[in-house]
């Protein structure tokens, strides 16, 4: 399970030309033009850390001698941020290994982690993924529109939990937030500014990548608080933040962000 994970993910990055398309473009817009042979080695590279950060999540639950081994860096923001004693939002991207950052925290400091994802086109796919995802102890809390689905999130922010949300992509039909990202337009979700307003809870950006076979490292970036009523200025300064937090993590590791759309 080490070595196959990466040839399969070359051979998707083959044959996916769209998704090949959007690695190169993402590459381009972290790192700017470059000689055609490097570049299309690292978008090779995109599609191979992909193959093998979704195998290893799989293998996390299963009854394997293998065992992650995480490394929490610049620790004292996340628990600046959990000392507030109100809960943490943790703002994240579809990075290296992001759903081992969930587990990390856990075993480092018992935190309670619930991921934020939307709902699948398909059930069946959802429950089987739900199903990996929770023997791996990732728990996900599904959402849609209704503003009623953040009433469990609250309540666990309440409880001193920690709420885990992706702000890389903005699924159909939910608010976003307009933000630069390497000097062009791109859009957050709003749900964090907004649960973050809501309960008091700080917003601390939190950036996985892969080290190596099944070893990872969650980095985390200063916390974002907002008072209970922002203004339209405060929500903006707020979603800049986290974006100009995932910026300079993409530019340090670039084929760590799978970001295929």
């Amino acid at each position: 399970m080490r070595y196959a994970p990466p040839l399969i993910g070359l051979a998707f990055g083959i044959a996916l030309g769209r998704q090949r398309r959007a690695v190169r473009k993402n590459l381009r817009r972290a790192l700017g033009p470059r000689n055609v042979l490097v570049e299309n080695v690292d978008v090779a590279r995109v599609f191979a850390s992909f193959a093998s950060c979704l195998t290893e999540a799989f293998l996390v639950g299963r009854d394997r001698p293998e065992r992650l081994v995480g490394l929490c860096a610049s620790d004292e923001n996340y628990v600046r941020a959990a000392n507030e004693g109100r809960g943490v939002i943790i703002a994240t991207a579809h990075t290296g290994g992001w759903q081992a950052a969930g587990p990390i925290l856990r075993s480092v400091h018992t935190a309670d982690v619930v991921v934020v994802m939307a709902h699948e086109r398909d059930e069946r796919a959802e429950a089987l993924t739900d199903d990996a995802r929770d023997k791996a102890g990732v728990r996900i809390v599904h959402v849609g529109t209704s503003p009623l689905d953040a009433l469990p999130l609250l309540s666990h922010l309440r409880r001193g939990g920690v709420v885990a949300v992706q702000i890389d992509r903005l699924p159909k039909g939910m608010r976003g937030r307009e933000v630069t990202l390497f000097d062009e337009p791109f859009v957050v979700p709003e749900g964090p500014l907004s649960l973050a307003a809501l309960s008091g809870a700080p917003i601390v950006p939190v950036f996985t990548r892969r080290l190596g076979y099944m070893r990872y490292e969650v980095r985390s970036c200063p916390p974002i608080s907002l008072p209970r009523r922002p203004s339209e200025d405060e929500l903006s300064h707020a979603a800049r933040r986290i974006a100009s937090a995932m910026e300079s993590f993409l530019r340090e590791n670039p084929t760590q962000w799978f970001h295929f759309e």
